[in-house]
């Protein structure tokens, strides 16, 4: 597999951000580019944003990971809302204009937040956007089911894949599926069995890595079936 290559993406006058391109591979190249947002605690270089990057490379997908400008400058506290998009969407452009991912359709999502500011962006610039994968999607924040964060899902034009723990304490596989069938979204739900919001499982369930090639393997077959 080819290593990741490093990019910076301009997204305003001040802020500059890194993306990582994991380049896919050739024997099974899908002509599909998938980026991906990494959640609020970690940046692109964590196990779980790299090895599902390399994971989906391997697997045919050109894949992209990038910092959003807060992790960028080593800070923890999330940038607000219009800055966490606005950074999205820059790096949309940069992968629309990259000359190694011309021709390939476009999907976006990400872990956790990562996943909820793409649903954002596509539900306000839907233009482009051929699907949506979400690991783990962040609904409501753990024990406040009245801050549901899905007002915005109806107006996504492209179909989406719900990756989701059936004990995620961010939104349950009952509270995922509610939600899909409530709004009537273009969506499927795909559940990791004993799954945590980064889809832990207790050991007696089955070994963590298999738990996590099975995931990147239904994101793979969704994706080149778009």
């Amino acid at each position: 597999m080819a290593e990741a290559g490093k990019l910076t993406i301009k997204v305003n006058e001040a802020d500059s951000v890194t993306a990582m391109l994991y380049p896919a591979a050739k024997k099974n190249r899908a002509g599909v580019t998938i980026i991906l947002g990494h959640g609020a605690g970690a940046d692109q270089l964590s196990g779980f944003m790299r090895m599902a990057a390399a994971g989906l490379a391997e697997r045919g997908l050109d894949a992209m990971t990038f910092n959003f400008i807060y992790k960028e400058k080593g800070k923890s506290v999330p940038d607000p809302k219009a800055k966490l998009e606005a950074c999205y969407l820059a790096v949309i452009e940069a992968a629309e204009k990259n000359k190694k991912l011309k021709g390939n359709k476009l999907v976006i999502g990400g872990k956790s937040m990562g996943g909820r500011i793409a649903s954002q962006v596509a539900a306000a610039y839907p233009d482009g956007i051929d699907g949506l994968v979400f690991l783990g999607y962040p609904l409501h924040p753990p024990g406040r089911l009245d801050k549901l964060r899905d007002e915005h899902l109806p107006k996504i034009k492209a179909p989406m894949l719900f990756v989701q723990g059936s004990r995620d304490a961010f939104g349950t596989e009952d509270e995922i599926r509610a939600t899909i069938k409530k709004h009537g979204l273009k969506a499927e739900l795909f559940v990791v069995a004993s799954g945590d919001h980064s889809f832990k499982v207790p050991k007696s369930i089955a070994p963590q890595q298999q738990v996590y090639e099975k995931v990147m393997d239904e994101v793979a077959r969704w994706c080149v079936k778009l």
